[in-house]
């Protein structure tokens, strides 16, 4: 990994003598540095995430920058994080908001590549963006429970009777081993509203020995044996960095932030202010299990949480919505009450996983 001498030549601003917290502050309009890219210029977003080709009116959403209290978060530099990944891999595996924070990515890189350098190719779980002339890749595994479970298609996965397979991070990690930077997710696949199945043995045995969890025991299972896995087998072979990116919020319920009853994200413009704002669906005791398991003490220099979640809550602003390629296509029905098919989980792009990657370059270079 690079070295501090070329850490400490970003302006990462004024911090003051008690440190810094990256993930403390506010969101400041800005219309001078933002977006960081055009969403016709990165020919990789997703259908599903580009709100603007699909009909979005405005792009106030993409004029917000994060700005923590005390410091600054230093420009992103595309040329310094190519150098860092020359001949490396870089890999996001969960769900399908870190398969936005790995589109975000590459679109933040792309565009210095040339054309005859660069492809995407999607196989089974993988999607795997290649640079030649950095002999470098970026690449998304989906695993939205990092353990096995019954969810792993990464085509056919909306199973509402959802089972996890205890001890079994060695099905999925075995893809990760070498990696040299590696950012994990996993929340939303675990908040069934019921207990969680937790499968002993394997998928294949014909006796289903299956207990019922409560959902913070069976996210610790998980997060626990990520570490564990983690402590195992990153740091033998090669230096290596690994990230986890805690929650990301939805926003479904309008009367939350001080609206009337029965809306959520649709047609909303601005970011919320209220500076506590907390929404319910974003649980506080799984946001102790991760701040347990990951815990500094417990894990030194192991994992680097990226804390997104508060300064995402803010953001009602920034999701797909209804701005998104519909399959079928809406009916009239559900274009008179729009608000009924919003998306309000993931999040336009350009738009906030830009800022999340932000935050993943400054640890990179300042760990």
């Amino acid at each position: 990994m690079l070295g501090n001498e070329t850490a400490s030549a970003l302006n990462v601003g004024e911090i003051s003598n008690g440190g810094c917290d990256l993930f403390d502050g506010k969101w400041v309009r800005d219309e001078q540095s933002r977006p960081l890219y055009d969403e016709s210029e990165c020919p990789y977003v997703i259908p599903q995430l580009t709100c603007h080709k699909f009909g979005r009116p405005d792009k106030d959403y993409q004029y917000w920058r994060w700005q923590p209290h005390g410091c600054s978060l230093p420009r992103f530099d595309t040329a310094l994080m190519w150098e860092m990944l020359r001949g490396k891999r870089m890999m996001f595996v969960g769900d399908s908001l870190n398969h936005g924070q790995f589109i975000s990515m590459v679109c933040l890189l792309q565009s210095v590549v040339p054309e005859d350098a660069k492809s995407l190719r999607r196989n089974g779980s993988f999607t795997i963006f290649r640079a030649k002339n950095y002999n470098a890749t970026i690449e998304f595994y989906w695993a939205p429970f990092l353990l096995q479970s019954n969810s792993d298609d990464a085509l056919i996965h909306r199973i509402k009777d959802r089972v996890v397979r205890a001890g079994s991070i060695k099905h999925h990690a075995r893809h990760w081993k070498g990696v040299d930077v590696l950012v994990l997710d996993t929340y939303l696949w675990w908040m069934t509203g019921a207990k969680m199945k937790i499968r002993r043995g394997s998928f294949q045995d014909t006796e289903k020995n299956i207990v019922l969890m409560e959902t913070e025991e069976a996210y610790r299972m998980a997060l626990s044996s990520v570490t564990k896995w983690v402590k195992r087998n990153m740091r033998r072979l090669k230096p290596s960095r690994v990230f986890f990116v805690t929650m990301s919020p939805t926003h479904s319920r309008s009367e939350e932030w001080g609206e009337e009853a029965g809306g959520n994200c649709y047609n909303q413009t601005t970011p919320i202010e209220d500076p506590g704002y907390w929404g319910t669906a974003s649980s506080k005791s799984m946001m102790q299990v991760i701040d347990q398991v990951l815990d500094k003490t417990q894990a030194p220099a192991m994992i680097t949480v990226i804390n997104i979640t508060q300064l995402s809550e803010y953001r009602k602003d920034a999701h797909v919505s209804i701005y998104k390629k519909h399959t079928p296509l809406l009916t009239s029905q559900q274009l008179a009450h729009p608000a009924s098919v919003s998306d309000c989980i993931h999040w336009c792009l350009p738009g906030l996983p830009d800022t999340w990657n932000e935050l993943l370059f400054t640890k990179l270079f300042y760990p």
